[in-house]
């Protein structure tokens, strides 16, 4: 979910990399029916229309894994602590690594732009083919008599977010300058992190006089070296903050392909009354004679990645003729949490990452939390109350882990009752429970709305900087929530120009009211 250019491998943010169709870009997941009889799930992942739109590059395998079960929550009693974390992630390795067995769509277009879907593992249904046309609405009668409605082909892009202000926010130099994807040094700079422009910082700064860098051009970098050296945020002559973002939509106009489904539940489970979470994640593999993505070893090394070296002796005749390039699931645990690297595309055995994301989100949260603070907010990271962001990176869990307890912990605010529409008691998500494992879990009692899944109409990239707020604290007599950060009389109130929220607050072109629902491309 939400993870473009990610991994780096394709990464099209560097200078010498191309556009390639396994990089993914979205999954989204949510409930479309919710009456008992006909309960169905929508499952979209989206991704480069590399050919073109609408046409498919017959080297690359999609992969959809889906597995239902039932809803279980991490008991409150076991506390706020770096045991409790590791003795849920346990849990998760146990899960994952024992006989666990998702089912799972293949799928592949060959070179006369015909799809071939493979259902493997599907209950009573078995294993089954079917065939079909690109950029048409089908559907497909599984052999235990259900329908499962398909779209594979281009579609309008539909992510909207301002990934400017974001990658300005984090340094992210080949955002804004030509780096070739060799010049490891010249990725995030070590620069804090912040959500307000630093005074000095002349590298990232919004320019006036280039108001295209960032956004349609790229400059050469200047030689180093690439350090920040001040100490307070940039304020203007009335004493405003200069936020990193302006709320400009950069995927606005752009298309993207996709692999659209909507699923019976009772075609996912024997036992829909009870298994009311969908927990589904996508993959992109590419063929090993095609040459391509060669920043990728045909065969993992233990070293960087032991799960893929495991999961590598145990393909079957076909995969083992592609090499995993992209995993999709939540939005950033991968572009932001795994920081793109190419041995971190782990989906559902993401459980080994965990001390990563802990040692990041502290990393994150020395930027991102004193810029939090500065507008008067009151933020879930612990940064001794810093009147500037820090830019701190840690080598300890056990030294990170009391910065971000709270951030990991804390139940996730919904902004009101809508997203529980049966009223039932369903507990709040918390972020260490959203991120691992690396799912987007599609809980069919809600609306399906993030982090209960991912709906077209999400704001994820705000939800997800909404984290580092402390749900505890009040707003106008209202506690803190996930979309509090994209209320307008927010940014109306802050010490801060632009007063925009951080991303847009809807996608340049409409969603359909039918399947399958992402607009038609441009």
């Amino acid at each position: 979910m939400a993870d473009h250019n990610d991994p780096n491998a394709v990464n099209s943010g560097f200078s010498d990399i191309d556009v390639s169709a396994a990089d993914l870009y979205d999954l989204f997941g949510f409930p479309v029916n919710s009456e008992a009889s006909s309960e169905r799930v929508y499952i979209a992942l989206t991704f480069a229309s590399v050919p073109k739109t609408g046409v498919f590059d017959s080297d690359i395998l999609y992969r959809l894994q889906i597995h239902a079960a039932p809803r279980v929550t991490w008991p409150d009693s076991e506390g706020r602590t770096l045991e409790s974390l590791l003795k849920y992630v346990e849990a998760v390795k146990e899960k994952y690594l024992g006989n666990f067995k998702a089912s799972e769509i293949r799928v592949n277009v060959d070179g006369d732009q015909r799809v071939h879907l493979k259902f493997l593992n599907f209950h009573k249904a078995g294993n089954f083919t079917a065939t079909l046309e690109t950029n048409k609405v089908s559907e497909i009668k599984t052999p235990d008599g259900h329908v499962i409605k398909a779209f594979i082909g281009g579609r309008e892009e539909g992510f909207f977010n301002d990934l400017t202000g974001f990658f300005r926010s984090i340094n992210y130099a080949p955002q804004f300058y030509h780096v070739p994807h060799t010049m490891l040094d010249g990725r995030e700079l070590p620069i804090p992190k912040t959500l307000l422009e630093l005074e000095g910082n002349d590298l990232f700064n919004f320019n006036p006089a280039e108001p295209e860098v960032g956004y349609k051009t790229k400059k050469n970098l200047p030689p180093g070296p690439y350090t920040w050296n001040g100490n307070k945020y940039k304020r203007d002559a009335n004493g405003n903050f200069r936020f990193v973002y302006t709320g400009f939509d950069l995927r606005a106009g752009y298309n993207c392909n996709a692999i659209v489904l909507e699923v019976p539940l009772a075609f996912l489970t024997d036992t829909p009354a009870t298994d009311r979470i969908v927990n589904t994640w996508g993959e992109s593999w590419v063929l090993k004679a095609s040459k391509k993505v060669a920043g990728i070893p045909d065969h993992p090394l233990l070293s960087e990645n032991p799960v893929a070296l495991l999961r590598n002796f145990d393909l079957d005749d076909e995969l083992k003729n592609y090499k995993l390039v992209d995993t999709d699931g939540q939005p950033f645990a991968d572009a932001a949490l795994s920081e793109r690297e190419d041995s971190r595309q782990m989906g559902a055995n993401n459980f080994w990452l965990a001390p990563v994301f802990v040692k990041r989100l502290a990393h994150l949260g020395w930027g991102f939390g004193p810029s939090i603070s500065a507008l008067g907010l009151k933020t879930s990271f612990n940064h001794d109350n810093s009147p500037i962001s820090i830019h701190r990176t840690y080598n300890s869990v056990v030294e990170a882990f009391p910065r971000v307890a709270k951030t990991l912990f804390q139940p996730l605010n919904m902004p009101n009752d809508s997203w529980n529409p049966k009223g039932l008691r369903i507990p709040l998500r918390r972020a260490f429970e959203v991120f691992v494992p690396n799912v987007c879990a599609i809980d069919v009692d809600t609306t399906g709305t993030w982090p209960f899944g991912r709906r077209l109409e999400d704001q994820v990239a705000t939800r997800f900087l909404s984290l580092f707020l402390d749900m505890e604290a009040e707003l106008n007599g209202k506690k803190y929530h996930v979309e509090t950060l994209n209320e307008q009389a927010l940014w109306d109130g802050a010490p801060i120009e632009p007063k925009t929220p951080p991303n847009p607050i809807k996608n340049d072109k409409e969603f359909l009211k039918e399947f399958p629902y992402l607009a038609e491309p441009w």
